[in-house]
């Protein structure tokens, strides 16, 4: 109950964020809209009252009060849907901008590697719509609530035994909660399977998996798996429709007992003499809100739940970006250059959620003004490497000390600010070609200066030439008019963007140049050693390379040979090659074959 209360005060709040005078009018005007009809009800009874008793005066009277109250009513109906639906807009733009923000606001990558992460944003990509409309079902319950006190509060004026008639429509909203619960549960359960039906759906109609799936005749595979993730989603639900079913029901004929009750009392009443036919024409017309205000219950707490549910997992969203901002109580500021280098000292890392130790009472130093290569198989730590020295991760054990100082204690963002990067797994920016670049330094996004230097940095300043409109060229087919690329072009963007920081302290190149050919990556590896050396003199900064090629590496200041859990050897290409051991080793073997 403390989770629901807080996630409606927190959605109350956040729609007068996005539009508080919507807000303010859409209560208003909703409560205006519930409590009009009884109060009708109530004056129709005295329009009656002064007839039996033929006060002609008294029933104009309230003729013209009920006329007044059937516009004002319609009125503030269709204010409110107007404001309502107005409402709903602002909020779910300010909603996506603040689920923008804090999943790109969260400064690790643990996030993405959780399956209960991964299904919650699954979830909340499906329904954030609801979460804009979670507004609506506040005001639409705080409506349904005015129409309830304005309802009771005039039954009480003929007896107050009626007020127990609301109480037999609490087993259908204790049914309409439980059933709500059910399926946000069942949700939940099949969130997975859920997210393992739509892989499976993107795998058959997009265009990067098609050629292996004919190739390979995956087709009734892919299909039969996706009609069993699907079978069994579709029958939990089933089970849990005819459960609700059952829970509903039983919760109306209770309220059907209270109803009939209610009306015999009264008439009762009335044949005794101790009640008006006005009030038995209240207490009827009274009785039937009643009955559709638990409808209106049932609907309106059921809504109520299933977006308060949605609210949850948006504000465990909230939480978790929260607890990612590290706490620092001593901080320190980024160096503007690097005099003595990044070292690691008794560093032990295993990723959350896993007891397997990746690197394991590591020692290492980076010298600054060097030039590093990392060069190992595949999952020997190369990129874990890389993640502990961007911050992407803390080491589990063990610190990670930038001129002496521990990098937890400088700011996350300062330290980006003074690292560059450039991944074999690079995003793919479907903006201008000048922007897709740009962004590697956002206040020179706009300066075709700056952009043209960093791609020629990057050995990449052919590619203006091959695009129509040169740097101005939209790039992705997600726009009109927007220029598909080849993997080699998109590449050549994101080296570009990496080289656009021009002086900062850490460049991290983890192997952007994958998809090139050796002698290519060679040539390109050279030319950034050379920028390297020069980025060293004037701030230090310390270039770390990253390759599976061996004979690239040649020229870095340190090639460290990364293995199970640590450093295998580390040195020159001279002074390894002089050693006979493992780089020496596997250097020959990929030399010989391209002999």
């Amino acid at each position: 109950m403390a989770e629901r209360l807080r996630s409606v005060w927190y959605m109350t709040v956040l729609a007068f964020r996005a539009d508080a005078p919507r807000a303010t009018g859409a209560l208003v005007a909703g409560a205006l809209n519930a409590a009009g009809f009884p109060i009708g009800a109530y004056l129709t009874s005295r329009v009656i009252t002064h007839v039996v008793a033929l006060d002609g005066d008294g029933a104009l009277r309230a003729v013209v009060l009920l006329a007044v109250v059937g516009i004002a009513s319609m009125t503030a109906s269709l204010v409110r849907l107007d404001l309502r639906f107005r409402m709903e807009e602002s909020t779910a733009l300010l909603i996506d901008r603040d689920l923008v923000a804090l999943t790109t606001g969260m400064p690790g990558l643990e996030h993405h590697e959780r399956p209960e992460h991964l299904d919650r944003m699954e979830l909340l990509r499906a329904q954030r719509r609801m979460l804009s409309s979670s507004v609506a079902a506040i005001i639409e319950n705080f409506g349904t609530v005015a129409a309830i006190v304005t309802t009771t509060s005039l039954l009480a004026t003929i007896d107050a035994r009626l007020l127990l008639l609301p109480a037999f429509g609490i087993p259908s909203v204790v049914a309409s909660a439980r059933t709500r619960r059910w399926f946000q549960q069942v949700e939940e359960r099949t969130a997975e399977r859920l997210r393992g039906a739509e892989h499976l759906y993107d795998l058959a109609t997009t265009a990067s998996p098609a050629k292996e799936l004919r190739v390979f005749g995956l087709r009734p595979e892919i299909r039969r798996r996706y009609v069993e993730l699907a079978a069994g989603i579709d029958a939990e639900h089933d089970r849990t429709m005819l459960r609700s079913t059952m829970a509903s029901t039983a919760g109306w004929a209770v309220f059907a007992v209270g109803y009939v009750a209610a009306i015999a009392f009264v008439a009762l009443e009335a044949v005794a003499g101790r009640a008006g036919a006005g009030d038995v024409i209240l207490v009827v017309s009274l009785a039937g809100q009643v009955n559709g205000q638990v409808s209106s219950i049932y609907l309106m707490v059921g809504w109520l739940f299933d977006t308060l549910k949605t609210v949850g997992r948006y504000l465990a969203l909230v939480d978790e970006a929260a607890a990612t901002r590290p706490r620092i109580d001593d901080p320190a500021a980024a160096p503007d250059e690097l005099s003595v280098g990044i070292e690691l000292r008794g560093v032990s890392f295993r990723y959350p959620g896993t007891d397997t130790m990746v690197l394991e009472d590591l020692d290492l130093f980076l010298p600054a003004r060097s030039t590093v290569a990392i060069v190992g198989d595949n999952g020997g730590g190369k990129s874990t490497l890389i993640k502990l020295l961007s911050r992407f991760y803390d080491p589990t054990e063990g610190a990670v000390l930038v001129d002496g100082v521990d990098l937890r204690r400088i700011p996350i963002d300062d330290w980006r600010a003074r690292m560059a990067a450039g991944f074999q797994d690079f995003a793919r920016l479907e903006l201008l070609a000048r922007e897709t670049v740009g962004v590697g330094s956002l206040p020179s996004v706009d300066d075709l200066h700056a952009v043209a230097a960093a791609l020629t940095r990057a050995s990449a300043d052919d590619i203006a030439g091959a695009l129509p409109s040169g740097l101005e060229t939209q790039v992705g087919r997600s726009f009109e008019g927007g220029m598909d690329l080849s993997g080699g072009q998109w590449q050549k963007l994101a080296l570009g963007r990496a080289m656009m920081r021009e002086t900062p302290l850490l460049l991290v190149l983890d192997e952007p140049t994958a998809a090139l050919d050796a002698d290519t990556e060679h040539a390109l590896f050279a030319r950034y050693a050379g920028a390297a050396h020069d980025l060293g003199h004037r701030t230090g900064g310390i270039t770390v390379l990253v390759s599976h090629r061996f004979s690239t590496v040649g020229m870095a200041d340190l090639i460290l040979v990364v293995g199970a859990r640590g450093i295998l050897e580390q040195g020159t290409h001279d002074e390894l090659m002089a050693r006979g051991g493992t780089y020496a080793e596997l250097f020959a073997l990929q030399a010989s074959a391209y002999q």
